[in-house]
């Protein structure tokens, strides 16, 4: 009887060590699951702000290109305008014809290069406005070459041309709205004809 109870003291005592012991274990799994949980998230979290971020950097050098190639285009189309209005004097007044036509080449090959550009960068909404004066300054360009090809130049011609530039104006502001609303300059688009 000594013996049994000494047996069973035996074992109870290390069952329950170990009973205690795969307790602590699982205690300690536990502990280390969540641990690993927590950094998980933390992981996760930390990867979705760097995912806002990246985005947003994405966003404001968007913008960034899109006001640069609207300032350049929107530039460039108001120069090949003034040149085409330059040019229209000169053929008028028959003074400076060749220096005019040679700025009027000058600033039609600028604004082909800047619509080359805009066409890799603009959203279709602005790139539409974009074409739409792009296509009515150059059919002005080929009705002045027209003109100019004619010899005595033709002055009624040269006068009804004053239309087409003040369409171009405002097409071309037209086109600076979309790109202003575009940028969030403005909060709506207009359809003012501002200079």
């Amino acid at each position: 009887m000594a013996l049994l109870v000494a047996v069973v003291g035996v074992v109870g005592t290390l069952g329950a060590s170990l009973l205690t012991q795969s307790r602590a274990d699982r205690t300690k799994r536990m502990e280390m699951e969540a641990a690993a949980e927590q950094r998980r998230e933390e992981r996760d979290h930390a990867e979705a702000l760097l995912g806002a971020e990246r985005a947003r950097n994405r966003a404001e050098e968007s913008i960034a290109l899109r006001r640069t190639c609207y300032i350049t285009l929107n530039t460039a189309a108001r120069q090949y305008l003034t040149a085409q209005v330059d040019f229209m004097h000169a053929l008028r007044n028959g003074t400076g014809i060749e220096a005019a036509l040679e700025d009027l080449e000058t600033r039609r090959t600028t604004l082909r290069e800047s619509y080359a550009e805009a066409q890799m960068i603009v959203p279709p909404q602005v790139m539409q406005g974009a074409g739409v004066a792009s296509r009515h300054l150059n059919a002005g360009y080929g009705r002045l070459k027209q003109i100019a090809a004619s010899t005595p130049y033709n002055q009624e011609d040269l006068s009804s041309f004053k239309v087409r530039v003040d369409q171009s104006w405002a097409l071309l502001s037209g086109m600076r709205q979309q790109m202003r609303f575009d940028l969030g300059v403005d909060t709506e688009p207009t359809s003012g004809t501002d200079l």
